[in-house]
């Protein structure tokens, strides 16, 4: 009920604040999921590729639909025959939309850390207004009730803005080290691939099809 009454006593503002804490919530139990780093570059995948080139057994359409690393090593093999620096621009190519993928969302929850205080601070102005014109006209105790309540806007909204821009700014660098991470462990993981195709100039063989094996030439 205390909480009710805070938001009541806060005004109008409250609403898109409370409209910026709801965005903020779904973007960060979103992000928290998705950006995974086993879902995304699990660990050992590159040197299992590159076993699996030396069996022979590597199947391309599995390894597109193992985890996004995965699209980004089969981009690279696909291309293969091209030559070695055309399987980088392949792998950049891929790494780059995968780092979109990742950074989705994160620009709208940093704009929510930034605008979120400057509402409360619009509350604040808003309701020092409303306790100064009070003053200005006062007629005695009988103000006192619109007093109060305009200083009680400034206090509610200064919080509130507050409160949703802290949490937000903190999970938005988070979120933006985690990509980072997540980016050089992708980047280890393909040069990996790199090395090793750069180091077998010979026939290497793929599995490019859903039902039989292809060969190409590194």
């Amino acid at each position: 009920m205390e909480l009710l009454d805070a938001l009541i006593a806060g005004g109008w503002l409250m609403i898109p604040l409370l409209g910026c804490s709801l965005v903020a919530m779904v973007i960060i139990i979103e992000r928290l999921w998705t950006l995974r780093a086993g879902r995304i570059a699990p660990l050992g995948l590159g040197q299992e590729v590159c076993t699996l080139i030396d069996q022979g057994q590597v199947n391309l359409y599995w390894l597109e639909g193992h985890s996004p690393l995965g699209g980004i090593l089969a981009a690279g093999l696909r291309n293969a025959r091209l030559g070695h620096e055309q399987v980088r621009a392949r792998l950049q190519e891929a790494a780059t939309a995968v780092i979109h993928d990742m950074e989705r969302f994160l620009s709208p929850l940093g704009t929510i850390a930034a605008i979120t205080p400057l509402i409360g601070l619009l509350g604040t102005v808003v309701g020092m207004i409303e306790v100064f014109s009070v003053i200005v006209t006062a007629d005695g105790v009988e103000r006192t009730a619109d007093l109060a309540g305009g200083i009680s806007r400034a206090l509610v909204t200064t919080a509130a803005g507050l409160t949703v821009a802290i949490p937000a700014l903190m999970f938005h660098r988070y979120f933006q080290r985690r990509v980072e991470d997540i980016t050089v462990r992708m980047e280890e993981q393909a040069g990996l691939l790199v090395e090793y195709l750069a180091h077998h100039q010979g026939e290497v063989r793929l599995d490019d099809r859903r039902g039989g094996a292809a060969e190409a030439r590194a």
